[in-house]
């Protein structure tokens, strides 16, 4: 039975202690950007998941994040440092290492000038405890120029790192236009061949139940990602967040939110069959408290991955113990 130090998957914790010897946390930055799904170019409502934060509800703020950050480009690049500072303070009381990651969470962070772009990374990447930055975005905000940039930043600062996290959420035309994602597999297929092409990993974000999807539609899309050549997957399970549009769907009951038995049993599935050098970045998810409708059980993590590790224990599978070599 393959485990990676105490987990039967190769934990993106395992990953980074490997790699730097030490315990690396994560800073969700909140960069003021916005997303097309949002501000009219292929959609004015988001996904049909999303909330106001743009998926970075746990990103830090500060006071300037909303004033200066949002209508100067100065303003934005002390936020970073700001919230990178803060971000620290929270860790303060933790046993950690000296060095953390800079990520860029909320909304689209590659939808802006390529200019206003390198002036936000560079001034994550330049702060010396951070081991290197992932930046959240979507496949259709990846130009020429944009892609350009994050290669010669990638070669500008080869002892740190830059990864690029993906939303594709699902490989199935029928949802994606449900959630309302606003682009076709092709163009995430395209994203993330041409990302590899410059040496940048690519982390894949996958929700699972989505409305309409059963267990087996949740599989497919984890066989393409395995055979897609993407670094990392962050396995999502499915959350209803007050003031989005999936709420109406939930009160509506035209799907059934998945019990902890269920999500976990689909989870297991997936990571039977993907490849054991795939770095997993996430199991199950964090819904702010004080947003989640459902499922409430959700917010027992520590009861979800511990139920999760018994329950491979107890199965003797681990990841990639279906996937073919």
């Amino acid at each position: 039975m393959m485990r990676w130090n105490d987990k039967p998957y190769h934990s993106l914790d395992y990953e980074l202690k490997k790699r730097y010897g030490e315990k690396i946390y994560k800073i969700a930055l909140d960069a003021g950007m916005t997303c097309p799904n949002r501000d009219g170019s292929c959609g004015s409502r988001g996904c049909i998941f999303c909330s106001a934060g743009g998926s970075g509800d746990f990103a830090v703020r500060t006071a300037s994040i909303h004033t200066a950050a949002h209508t100067a480009d100065n303003g934005r690049i002390r936020s970073i440092a700001a919230q990178l500072e803060q971000g620290k303070q929270y860790f303060h009381d933790k046993k950690i290492g000296t060095r953390f990651i800079a990520y860029f969470q909320a909304y689209t962070n590659t939808y802006a000038p390529a200019a206003q772009l390198e002036a936000l990374y560079r001034a994550a990447l330049d702060e010396p405890s951070v081991a290197g930055i992932s930046i959240a975005t979507r496949p259709d905000c990846l130009g020429g120029d944009i892609l350009s940039l994050l290669d010669r930043l990638n070669r500008m600062y080869a002892e740190k790192f830059i990864w690029v996290e993906l939303g594709l959420q699902t490989i199935h035309a029928d949802t994606a236009a449900l959630i309302r994602r606003g682009y076709p597999l092709s163009v995430f297929a395209q994203a993330a061949a041409q990302l590899r092409e410059r040496s940048i990993p690519v982390i894949t974000h996958v929700i699972l139940g989505l409305p309409g999807e059963d267990p087996s539609m949740m599989l497919e899309t984890c066989r393409y990602l395995a055979s897609s050549g993407v670094s990392g997957i962050k396995l999502q399970l499915l959350h209803v967040l007050e003031n989005t549009d999936l709420v109406e769907l939930y009160e509506k009951k035209t799907f059934a939110i998945l019990e902890m038995m269920e999500y976990i049993d689909i989870v297991i599935s997936c990571l039977e069959i993907l490849p054991a050098d795939m770095v997993i970045h996430r199991v199950t998810g964090d819904g702010p408290k004080d947003l989640l409708i459902a499922p409430r059980w959700s917010l027992d993590k520590r009861r979800v991955l511990n139920t999760l590790h018994r329950e491979m224990q107890r199965r003797a599978t681990w990841q990639s113990k279906c996937c073919p070599h």
